[in-house]
C-alpha cells in the first residue's frame, strides 16, 4: 500500500500526541507546587488522551498490515471512548474550581446522561452498519446514521462551554484563559477536519489544548503555592518573634538583676542595650522589606552586648564590618548570631568568639558570622537554629539572598550571608 502525506501527517500527529500526553502525566506526578485535586485530575486525564493518542498511533501503523480490520475496530472503538470521557472530566474540574459539588450539580448529570448516550452508540457500532464500518482490509466509511453519533459530543461541548461562561465570575483570569483554550481549540479544528476530511487535526488540537490547559492552570497554581509559602513563613517568623525565646528573656532579666546588685552603671547599660533589642524585634515585625545593613548590625550589637553581661568574659565578640552599604530583611543577621552563641557555647571551652565581619564581593556584599565553639554538625543531624530556617527563606524570597552555613577549620561554625548588589 501506497503511502501518502496525509497518512505521514497523521502518523507524525499519533506520535507528537503520544508524546506530548505522556510528557504532561509526567510532569503532573513529579512537579511539587500542585494541589491533590489537580494532580489526580491530570492524572486521570492525560492518562486518557494516551490512551486516545495511542490508539491513532496503533491505528495508523496497522492499517499498513494485512488484514487489519478487527485491530482497527478495537483502536477505532477506544479512540472514541477515550476521548469522549474528557469532556465529563473537564465538566467535574470546571465545578470544582467553581466550588460547586459534581455529585449535585445538574450540569453534570445531563453532560453524563449525554455521554451515556455516545456511550450506547458507541456499542452500538460494533454491532451495526448504521453508523460506521471497517472492513477486513481496515478502510473506515460512515454509514447513514453517522451524524447521530456526533450529537452528544456537540451538545456536551456546547454545554461544557455554556457552563463556563455561567461561572465566569467565580474563575480567576488563568482558570478562565484555561478551560476556554481547551473548549475552542478543538472546536476550531474541528471545523477543520470537516474541510479536509481524513486528517486528524482534532486529535492534535485537543492534546495541545490540553497541554496548554495544564500549563496555565500550572502557573495558576505555582502562584497559589508561592503566595501561601510566603504568608507561612510570614506567620512563622510573627510567631518566632512573639514567643521571643522566653529563655532569653528570663536569662537577660536575671542577668541584669544581679548585675544591678553589684554594679549599678553596668547595670543600666545593660537595660538600655536590651530595650535597644526589643525595639528592634517589635520593629522588625511590620517591616516586609529589606532595611538598611547598619540598622541590623545595631540590633545585633545590642543582643551581644545582652549576652556578654550574661556570660561575662566567656563571651568575646568582634566586629570587622568596613562594608555596610546594602540592605537585607530584618530580623537576618541577629538570629544567626545568636545561633553562634547558643550553638557555640561550651561548658568545656574557657572562651567563645564571635565574629562578624562584611566584604564587597563580585555582585554585592557577604556577610561572615564565625566562632570558635563547638563542632559542627550537619543540618541533617540536629535541629536548625531557631531562626536560621526564617533568615535563609526571607533572605531568599526579600532580596535574592543565599545563606551557606559550613564549618570551621579548627572547630565551631561559619554562616556566610551573600547579599546581591540589588538590595543596596
Amino acid at each position: 500500500m501506497m503511502i501518502g502525506w496525509m497518512d505521514l501527517v497523521n502518523l507524525s500527529i499519533g506520535i507528537t500526541g503520544l508524546t506530548l500526553s505522556l510528557l504532561g502525566l509526567l510532569v503532573t506526578l513529579i512537579y511539587r507546587p500542585v494541589d491533590h485535586v489537580m494532580r489526580q485530575y491530570f492524572i486521570l486525564f492525560f492518562s486518557l488522551l494516551i490512551v486516545y493518542t495511542g490508539s491513532i498511533f496503533v491505528g495508523q501503523i496497522v492499517a499498513y498490515l494485512e488484514n487489519p480490520g478487527l485491530v482497527m475496530r478495537g483502536s477505532v472503538f477506544f479512540e472514541s471512548l477515550s476521548s469522549s470521557m474528557l469532556m465529563p472530566l473537564l465538566t467535574a474540574y470546571l465545578l470544582h474550581l467553581s466550588g460547586e459539588k459534581w455529585r449535585k450539580s445538574i450540569l453534570f448529570d445531563a453532560i453524563a446522561g449525554l455521554w451515556s448516550v455516545y456511550l450506547a452508540l458507541l456499542v452500538y457500532t460494533q454491532f451495526s452498519t448504521a453508523i460506521y464500518t471497517i472492513d477486513s482490509a481496515g478502510v473506515y466509511e460512515r454509514g447513514p446514521w453517522y451524524p447521530i453519533l456526533l450529537v452528544p459530543p456537540a451538545l456536551i461541548l456546547a454545554m461544557n462551554l455554556w457552563g463556563l461562561l455561567r461561572r465566569w465570575n467565580k474563575l480567576d483570569r488563568k482558570q478562565r484563559t484555561a478551560l476556554l483554550i481547551y473548549l475552542v481549540v478543538p472546536l476550531l479544528c474541528t471545523v477543520i477536519q470537516m474541510l479536509f476530511y481524513g486528517l486528524l487535526t482534532i486529535a492534535i488540537g485537543t492534546v495541545v489544548s490540553a497541554l496548554v490547559m495544564f500549563l496555565v492552570l500550572l502557573s495558576d497554581q505555582q502562584e497559589i503555592f508561592v503566595r501561601q509559602t510566603e504568608e507561612n513563613a510570614r506567620k512563622e517568623f510573627d510567631i518566632r518573634i512573639l514567643q521571643m525565646r522566653p529563655h532569653f528573656i528570663y536569662n537577660a532579666l536575671a542577668s541584669i538583676y544581679y548585675i544591678t546588685q553589684g554594679n549599678q552603671k553596668q547595670g543600666l547599660k545593660v537595660i538600655l542595650d536590651f530595650t535597644i533589642y526589643l525595639r528592634k524585634v517589635f520593629n522588625s515585625v511590620t517591616k516586609r522589606e529589606p532595611i538598611p545593613f547598619e540598622e541590623e548590625l545595631e540590633h545585633t550589637r545590642a543582643y551581644l552586648a545582652v549576652e556578654q553581661a550574661r556570660f561575662e568574659d566567656k563571651l568575646n565578640v568582634v566586629f570587622d564590618t568596613p562594608q555596610t552599604d546594602f540592605r537585607l530583611p530584618p530580623l537576618t543577621l541577629q538570629p544567626i548570631v545568636e545561633n553562634a552563641v547558643k550553638h557555640g557555647m561550651d561548658p568545656e571551652i574557657d572562651r567563645l568568639t564571635v565574629t562578624v565581619r562584611t566584604r564587597r564581593v563580585e555582585g554585592g556584599s557577604e556577610i561572615i558570622v564565625e566562632d570558635d565553639g563547638a563542632d559542627f554538625h550537619p543540618p541533617d543531624d540536629m535541629e536548625e537554629g531557631v531562626g536560621l530556617t526564617s533568615s535563609r527563606i526571607r533572605l531568599e524570597r526579600m532580596c535574592g539572598g543565599t545563606l551557606n552555613i559550613a564549618p570551621r577549620k579548627g572547630g565551631g561554625v561559619v554562616a556566610t550571608l551573600r547579599i546581591p548588589e540589588t538590595s543596596k
